[in-house]
């Protein structure tokens, strides 16, 4: 799976702004990453795509390719399935590109178990009570499941804030600081690769 640049983990609680972060990246840097489109057995919402936001399968089918051994990580969240398959970071590296993943604690725990090297970043919403409220303005929850995100909210925030679990860690109180602080952060990181003799796309 090694080839290419390190890929890049970045993990948060939903709403913690990391879309947003990974949206003004992208836009500001076209040919140099590439986000690793993950699978899950959870319904779309409105407007996502399949293969677009997330490869949407049934369980049965997920279950299926994790014993097949296609994926680098999976694990549960919410009573859904999510994974990311070899197949997906495979695609970006052969591009050239740094493949972006965005996952789940139990995901980071099995992605350091390969030979990717990733690096890893976390993103800290502000508090709980933040999150709650960007979540509520999103409109997709019901009370259930938004209950069922909060807890798990705050057993990431307590996973991402250990010292030793993240390379960085971005404080995503204000999204403009948050993103100077996420691209400086990277671009060295690149900068440190391309000095080793790693080809960057820029």
């Amino acid at each position: 799976m090694r080839c290419g640049p390190r890929p890049v983990v970045l993990c948060g609680p939903s709403g913690s702004g990391k879309t947003t972060l990974l949206n003004r990246l992208f836009k500001e840097f076209p040919n140099t990453f590439g986000f690793s489109v993950s699978h899950t057995t959870r319904k779309p919402r409105p407007a996502e795509q399949d293969g677009v936001h997330y490869n949407f399968v049934e369980k049965d089918v997920m279950k299926k390719m994790i014993a097949n051994g296609e994926f680098i990580e999976s694990a549960i969240f919410s009573g859904n399935m999510y994974g990311t398959s070899k197949e997906a970071v495979r695609k970006i590296q052969a591009l050239g590109k740094v493949c972006i993943l965005d996952i789940e604690p139990q995901g980071v725990e099995q992605i350091k178990k390969t030979d990717l090297n990733p690096i890893l970043i976390y993103n800290n919403p502000p508090s709980i009570e933040a999150l709650e409220q960007r979540l509520r303005k999103r409109n997709t929850e019901s009370e259930e499941t938004l209950n069922k995100r909060l807890a798990a909210a705050r057993e990431e925030i307590a996973y991402g804030l250990t010292p030793g679990n993240f390379h960085k860690i971005i404080n995503n109180i204000d999204i403009d600081e948050a993103y100077e602080d996420f691209r400086s952060y990277l671009l060295a990181e690149l900068k440190a690769q391309e000095f080793e003799g790693v080809t960057i796309c820029w």
